[in-house]
């Protein structure tokens, strides 16, 4: 056995275009989400989330648009030289980027600035020259998408984000000849052959729509797949190709008919749930060829599409972590992979303000001092892949590869890992001897910062930030159940992590646009079912225990105060106060209990119940507001007393409870970015173990889909290892008792001095409305008196390949 170890170069990569399996797999990298990357090809060093890749009229130039949460650039490339010609910074950006008639010029949106931006090459550098402006800046709300630039007739139509229009504008005086209004959110829109009319993909309306120039209006609807986004036309104009991201496939689109003449299956296997998400299309110089860019699959799916409405696959490519956009220039095949190539540690923790850059403040020193950092949102650069075209028999290694990366498959649906006589079911519809699930939501802590001073596990005492004497209740859990060291988040933050913690996937609408948000660029909070395009296609776990007869209740989580925020709750949400710092997760303790004991009076307590215990997140050093200590030690108390009561309560024997964080964004961790402490507390749960198998949060939700008897949701929990091996076929029924608070959960902040200024700016009202980094500083500084720890490095090494893994 033997752990593949992987060399990042921050300026070049280069891999060999592998000629055989076993080149491949020395080639593998693991990924904390359980899957694996083989990244073929040269790869090239680009920004933080590279969304838009285009190509020059000549074919001598690539551009990029780099969207990430902390430093946005546009990034300027020679395709034969395959060299980084010039990269510049933009205040704020969007995906919208195009070259002008001549290659002379690039545009490129302006995000929430709501402008297209100009710039003028020379030699191979970018100045920007001009800007065309949709409207005022955010929080008026626009955001440039995608839009298409005509300089010979003095055109620029542009698709608005967030007020859901099109934009006609006059090159020449700049301005807004017309404004269309659109009905859903789109994406982007190209030209049809004939320059008579724009097709437009609406992102969030299940369709594409024509735009008929000379007419000035809408004139055709047409249906195509969930999330329609990336649009690639034919060369002749009469196949218009659309990517699906959330039927994880492509339409392709007769544009004399305006009909949908063949729908394209981009997943690895027939009738996949979501997860493979398909988000852009691209077609070879011959039209023959059509590569499809699956993010969540980390690969490129081949068609030949030499003969519309008879299409047949051709195989799969593997390339980075969540490639989204793939261009083809002669024989070689360029790709932008969103998150680049591997997942890394953090030991210097968060900053969702500028990854680069954390902000250090002294005491009596006004002055910031700055040095590197490590926040997970903008942690994961991404590459530039350039692989020449495969020959037959490498597109048949490459597609092997591809299914070697990827741990779903179509029987893990109804079959997974398990053993005989476990109480986690390894067939869908087994009985279980539980029959009540509790599965409690936390906010945002590393294993590190609160388990890092458990000697049985892989800690970094160095990073431990709420130990035993502040959660003595988590420790005590840890020590009385099960010890879990090797678990991941499937999420880098909060909007996107809540919708990973109760639906296994977070679609590309969020994972495009959360980081944009929480750069401090404008954008919605778009998690947790407030806005809907920001919802998973099927639905949340909820949705899986209705469409299975399940009974369910949700405490708090997406929702508040008895409102839900999606409709599967109607009915189905109690009186429980949601996310608010200011009040106590105590106090949520008794209002669960309160329900609960009512229900229980009924014989009506359900088989799921979701709650939400989120002080853990704190306020920081503001003045007036609870320490940190005393919110992390008041969320520990709640903890501790829920498992208190329901050990004694008449269903304790048949129950168990998941207490997991949404994502592990706010502090440090020696292992991972994405590492965070789960814990699993009931009478089937193993006594003074340690169990150092490698989970994640879709692996939660599918041992609670097990359960419960129901099927998985997307492609990432039917793939994930389900934590049967924590469990006991020997029960042990006896009762926990809770340890009191070693902290005064009254004590407030009250010491004056920059971190507690600092705390006053921040706003607390919300999940994720403040600065991470400075955050992070803050408590550091005002917990420890000392500055962070020294940076550690690590790539994520922790899965194996066996010899004989071909």
């Amino acid at each position: 056995m033997k752990i593949i170890a992987f060399l990042f170069s921050i300026c070049l990569i280069t891999q060999a275009n592998a000629q055989s399996p076993e080149q491949l797999n020395q080639m593998r990298v693991h990924l904390p989400n359980g899957w694996s990357l083989t990244s073929v090809g040269k790869q090239l060093q680009l920004g933080d989330l590279p969304l838009n890749l285009v190509v020059s009229h000549n074919q001598r130039m690539l551009a990029v648009t780099n969207n990430g949460q902390s430093t946005q650039s546009i990034e300027l490339f020679d395709v034969k030289k395959q060299i980084m010609l010039d990269s510049v910074t933009i205040p704020k950006s969007w995906y919208g980027l195009a070259f002008g008639d001549d290659d002379k010029y690039l545009y490129a949106s302006g995000g929430n600035d709501n402008w297209i931006v100009k710039y003028k090459i020379n030699k191979g550098k970018l100045l920007q020259v001009d800007k065309y402006v949709l409207g005022k800046p955010w929080p008026h709300p626009i955001s440039p998408a995608g839009f298409v630039v005509d300089e010979k007739a003095e055109r620029l139509y542009v698709v608005g984000k967030y007020d859901s229009c099109l934009y006609v504008i006059n090159m020449q005086n700049k301005r807004i000849l017309h404004k269309i209004n659109l009905g859903s959110v789109p994406y982007t829109c190209v030209y049809s052959g004939d320059k008579n009319n724009l097709y437009i993909s609406l992102w969030g309306g299940k369709k594409v729509v024509r735009y008929n120039i000379i007419s000035n209006k809408i004139d055709k609807e047409i249906p195509v797949g969930s999330h329609p986004n990336e649009l690639c036309i034919s060369k002749n104009g009469q196949f218009l190709y659309v990517a699906n991201s959330d039927d994880n496939s492509v339409s392709i689109i007769n544009t004399k008919e305006n009909k949908v003449i063949e729908t394209l299956n981009a997943a690895l296997y027939p009738n996949a749930p979501s997860g493979s998400t398909s988000n852009c299309v691209t077609l070879s110089d011959d039209n023959k060829t059509l590569y499809v860019a699956n993010a969540d699959n980390n690969c490129l799916a081949v068609f030949d599409v030499s003969a519309p409405a008879n299409s047949h696959s051709l195989g799969f490519i593997p390339v980075g972590w969540y490639p989204t956009n793939v261009k083809i220039v002669g024989d070689n095949i360029f790709v932008t992979n969103g998150k680049g190539l591997r997942s890394m540690a953090n030991p210097l923790g968060p900053d969702p303000i500028d990854s680069k850059e954390r902000v250090i403040y002294q005491e009596g020193d006004n002055s910031p001092h700055q040095v590197p950092v490590q926040y997970i949102g903008g942690l994961f650069k991404g590459t530039l892949s350039i692989i020449k075209r495969p020959t037959t028999q490498q597109l048949s290694f490459y597609s092997q590869a591809v299914y070697k990366n990827t741990p779903y498959s179509k029987t893990k649906e109804l079959h997974t890992q398990g053993e005989a006589g476990n109480p986690i079911p390894f067939n869908v519809g087994q009985a279980s001897p539980i029959k009540h699930v509790f599965y409690i939501i936390k906010e945002n802590r590393t294993y590190d910062q609160v388990l890092g001073d458990v000697k049985e596990g892989n800690g970094d005492t160095s990073l431990v930030l709420f130990g035993k004497n502040i959660t003595p209740n988590l420790h005590k859990l840890v020590n009385d159940f099960v010890l879990l060291d090797n678990f991941y988040v499937d999420a880098e933050v909060s909007m996107d992590g809540h919708n990973w913690s109760m639906g296994a996937y977070a679609n590309d609408y969020l994972e495009k646009t959360w980081p944009t948000s929480y750069g401090g660029r404008g954008g919605y909070y778009s998690g947790e079912g407030e806005k809907e395009m920001g919802n998973n296609k099927n639905g949340f776990i909820w949705s899986d225990c209705k469409r299975n007869n399940v009974s369910y209740r949700s405490y708090g989580e997406f929702g508040n105060d008895g409102k839900p925020n999606v409709k599967a709750l109607v009915g189905h949400m109690a009186n429980y106060h949601g996310f608010d710092l200011n009040f106590r997760d105590t106090s949520r303790f008794q209002q669960w209990k309160e329900d609960f004991d009512s229900l229980v009076a009924n014989n009506a307590v359900p088989q799921l119940s979701t709650i939400r215990f989120g002080n853990d997140h704190t306020q920081g050093l503001r003045i007036g507001a609870p320490t940190p200590y005393a919110q992390v030690a008041d969320n520990d108390l709640a903890v501790g007393m829920f498992i208190d009561y329901l050990s004694k309560s008449p269903i304790w024997k048949s129950s168990v409870v998941f207490i997991l964080e949404d994502d592990a964004q706010n502090g440090p961790d020696h292992v991972d970015a994405h590492r965070s402490p789960v814990y699993i507390v009931g009478p089937f749960v193993k006594r003074h173990y340690v169990d150092h198998t490698m989970y994640s949060t879709s692996g939660v939700l599918r041992t609670i889909e097990l359960i419960l008897g129901m099927p998985p949701m997307t492609q990432y929990d039917a793939a994930a290892t389900p934590l049967w091996r924590s469990f006991t076929s020997e029960p042990d029924f006896a009762a926990y008792n809770y340890l009191p608070s070693l902290v005064n959960l009254d004590d407030i902040n009250r010491k004056t001095g920059k971190a507690a200024r600092l705390s006053a700016t921040m706003n607390f009202s919300k999940e994720d409305e403040v600065p991470d980094a400075l955050f992070n500083e803050v408590l550091w500084k005002g917990l420890k008196g000392i500055n962070p720890p020294a940076p550690k490095h690590a790539a994520f090494v922790r899965a194996t390949i066996k010899k004989d893994d071909d």
